[in-house]
């Protein structure tokens, strides 16, 4: 009896987070992304590290888009810096659902006018991510069994051993187009999605060149990235239709995403939300209004795995279909996260992400996470996030890094040190 108590108390001690980082990190991507919204060649990207009694070190990535929940790399800095984390996330965690609940009440400063519920959702995910992988190694299990302990999601728990991803066509020059879509092609993708509504770009040609390179059995969906607008949609869809689309991504603003009921069912394909869903009020206005007929489910804009779990189970009871997208030149940290997600939850429509090899120069981690032929992509069954992070690579990207340690019993309150590289 004297030893199990003796073990107890042990893992007990060994569950406590006893000190959070964030890194700001540079990640150099190896070739230009354009699309209607944006055009980037580099991340301003935050990593979150956890760091438990034991020593165990979980990780977690959230990338900041302002024009999409309105957030910046210093706005996420700062959130994290002023947030009080280690009062909120001190004391034991024996279990998944008392990390994920410790998680889900997380509360971050931000604007009283944060009418979406969206601003921090970067710090979330990264804070999140970063616990539950630690967790996660000190129980034994992958971060894919967290599905089980959020009580909402019961209904989409599915295990997988390999999941597919789609391909990706970016607005840019007919040659390259062509030669993109040879690509996905040759290397057997089944779903395509092609970046449309660029000022310079003719959708339809693009869309006919691709249709004819990639033949007509595959799917092949579009995505405007907010380009056009309520008034002019059905002016700019039409045309398109012809080329066989599954799918209109974000078409509108999100100050116009409301008009986008009168032409659900009307506009000749189906409506999917991505910039206009970034929390559970984003879902529930858009099930209530009747906008879409697919979620895009990012992580890091929706505020990490449990929170993403939450709206894919409001999008199943509503009746409505889930893409699992992923964050423009995302490390193989999130990468691992989204790959969990894919393996552990069932009925998603299209997968997006693992472009490591593909798109950035510095994937910090040693596993290379990059799907293969077809898409394909085994599911991940190492404990936590499965990864091994590349140490030396994150110090090669490292612009800063804010630091919280926690106090423990006996010990003098803790205080927020910044350290600039």
């Amino acid at each position: 009896m004297r030893e199990r108590n003796i073990k107890e108390e042990n893992r007990a001690e060994i569950m406590r987070i006893t000190e959070l980082s964030a890194l700001e990190v540079a990640i150099p991507l190896k070739k230009k992304i354009r699309h209607a919204s944006f055009t980037r060649d580099a991340n301003r990207t935050l990593l979150v590290c956890c760091r438990l009694e034991d020593g165990t070190v979980g990780w977690g990535e959230g990338l900041p888009r302002p024009y999409v929940t309105g957030e910046t790399i210093d706005t996420a800095m700062q959130q994290f810096r002023e947030a009080d984390l280690a009062r909120q996330l001190s004391g034991r965690i024996d279990t998944w659902g008392e990390a994920i609940g410790r998680c889900s009440e997380l509360t971050l400063p931000g604007p009283a006018d944060d009418d979406r519920g969206c601003f921090g959702n970067t710090v979330r995910c990264a804070i999140e991510l970063s616990v539950l992988d630690a967790i996660g190694q000190r129980l034994g299990e992958p971060l894919s069994r967290v599905t089980a302990h959020v009580p909402e999601a019961a209904g989409l728990r599915e295990l997988r051993k390999t999941v597919q991803y789609s391909g990706v066509i970016t607005a840019t020059s007919p040659l390259k187009e062509r030669v993109s879509a040879w690509k996905m092609r040759l290397y057997g993708f089944d779903q395509i999605k092609v970046k449309v509504g660029a000022a310079d770009q003719d959708d339809a040609a693009t869309l006919g060149r691709i249709r004819r390179i990639v033949g007509a059995g595959r799917d092949l969906r579009i995505d405007a990235n907010e380009a056009w607008r309520c008034d002019s949609l059905e002016r700019k869809v039409t045309p398109l239709l012809p080329f066989g689309i599954s799918s209109l991504e974000q078409p509108v603003p999100h100050a116009e995403v409301g008009g986008l009921a009168a032409w659900r069912g009307r506009i000749g394909v189906p409506l999917m939300l991505d910039e206009s869903l970034c929390s559970f009020r984003d879902g529930e206005r858009a099930v209530e209004q009747g906008t879409c007929d697919l979620f895009n489910l990012r992580l890091s804009k929706c505020g990490g795995f449990a929170a993403t779990l939450r709206l894919a189970a409001l999008a199943q009871r509503a009746g409505l279909r889930c893409q699992m997208g992923c964050q423009v030149g995302e490390t193989g940290i999130l990468s691992a996260a989204g790959r969990h997600f894919a393996t552990s939850v069932a009925g998603l429509a299209y997968l997006e992400g693992s472009y490591d090899r593909h798109l950035v120069r510095e994937r910090l981690t040693r596993e290379d996470l990059t799907f293969q032929y077809g898409g394909t992509a085994p599911a991940l069954e190492r404990a936590g996030l499965g990864i091994t992070i590349d140490e030396s690579a994150v110090e090669r990207v490292l612009v800063r890094r804010e630091v919280v340690p926690f106090r423990q019993a006996g010990q003098p309150p803790a205080s927020s040190e910044a350290a600039a590289y």
